[in-house]
């Protein structure tokens, strides 16, 4: 299955490096939406994740997951609107306002939704994804684009009877709010909304993660990230939900911050940190900032989950770390785990090695390890 979706994928790559990634951003967009209309493409996608997925059961953060690689947060994500009542107003017409939820989660097995906030965001204009293919990075300054969470939990609702086996939600407090009272009734009330709507559900979301790190909005990400503010956010949270909750960080913080994180994390009773988010830089053209992905972050989360790891070790805590960051090969896993990552997530290797990317990494990863392991020498 593999090896025939790499001989597709090679001329479907080299049309992709010739393309603008904003406009095959888009296009994938609408590619999900009118996928997540079709049984026949689901059932498809189906198919598709049974014969290249290998059947790999992994408990990470109170969650058991099919394989241990998860699409993160950013694709799934909905369509942005003005206000509450364009986007409710989407919903009640029938609109299918958060693409991929259905083919993406079909094909990937494992997928993190969101980031929602509590109201609708447009996100920013203007051009806002880069790609350096000679890199293997990405830059996006999208902004936080959703639909809200009233909307959102509506549209997923809508949906119930087709939503995946196990999926995950991601809440953010919207960017440029100072005051931290304000910030926790937020992420109270998103939550609120979503449990109400999605808590009775047999195919509810699984976990749902906090995340801290928002490096493409009006938010200075690294301020937001300290001990206080996961303890605050993280208890609310908690405290509003029925299932684990996870801690998303971002890639550049100080040894204290990681150390008041992993702390704030444990007293909370969160039960996993995802390290890490994008890397907050300038854009080609310099002026605004964008979120750095790909293979130039991977040092930055490789150290991130090491120090994380410690420091959880040294606290005595519970917590599972969950690695995301330029994980392109089966060797980025394998130095992860090596690291004391138990899970994985997942982007940009979707843009440079196609849909099927999580499914070669877990086959190289698998491979490297066997060879590492089998006796005389290596040689299987």
């Amino acid at each position: 299955m593999l090896t025939l979706y790499e001989l597709v994928w090679r001329p479907a790559a080299a049309l992709i490096r010739r393309s603008d990634p904003q406009v095959a951003h888009d296009r994938t967009l609408a590619l999900m939406r009118l996928a997540d209309g079709s049984d026949t493409v689901g059932s498809l996608a189906r198919l598709a994740n049974r014969l290249a997925f290998p059947e790999r059961p992994t408990n990470v953060g109170g969650v058991t997951l099919p394989h241990p690689i998860i699409l993160a947060a950013g694709l799934v994500k909905g369509d942005g609107f003005d206000d509450e009542a364009a986007a409710r107003a989407a919903v009640a017409a029938g609109r299918n306002i958060v693409p991929g939820w259905r083919s993406a989660t079909a094909l990937m097995g494992a997928v993190e939704v969101g980031s929602f906030t509590l109201r609708p965001r447009l996100g920013n204009r203007g051009r806002v994804l880069w790609r350096d293919h000679a890199a293997r990075s990405m830059q996006n300054r999208i902004g936080l684009r959703n639909p809200g969470a009233r909307a959102a939990a509506a549209h997923l609702r809508s949906v119930a009877s087709r939503l995946p086996a196990v999926w995950g939600l991601n809440i953010a407090a919207s960017p440029g709010v100072d005051d931290l009272d304000r910030s926790a009734a937020e992420i109270g009330e998103a939550a609120a909304i979503f449990a109400e709507a999605l808590g009775d559900l047999e195919r509810g979301p699984a976990w749902f993660t906090l995340n801290l790190s928002c490096p493409n909005t009006e938010d200075d990400p690294r301020g937001r990230q300290s001990g206080d503010v996961a303890l605050r956010l993280g208890r609310t949270l908690v405290e509003a939900v029925g299932v684990p909750v996870w801690l998303k960080i971002g890639p550049d913080l100080s040894a204290e911050q990681i150390s008041a994180l992993a702390a704030a994390a444990t007293e909370t009773g969160l039960r996993a940190i995802i390290a890490t988010n994008t890397l907050a830089r300038p854009t080609p053209e310099g002026g605004a900032w964008a979120g750095l992905s790909g293979a130039p972050l991977r040092p930055l989360a490789l150290r991130s989950v090491t120090a994380l790891r410690e420091a959880i070790d040294a606290a005595g805590g519970g917590l599972d770390v969950i690695a995301c960051g330029g994980i392109l090969e089966g060797s980025d896993l394998r130095a992860f785990q090596a690291a004391g990552a138990r899970a994985a997530m997942v982007y940009s290797a979707l843009v440079f090695r196609g849909p099927l990317a999580a499914a070669l990494i877990l086959r190289e990863a698998e491979a490297q390890t066997a060879v590492e392991t089998a006796p005389w020498g290596g040689h299987a």
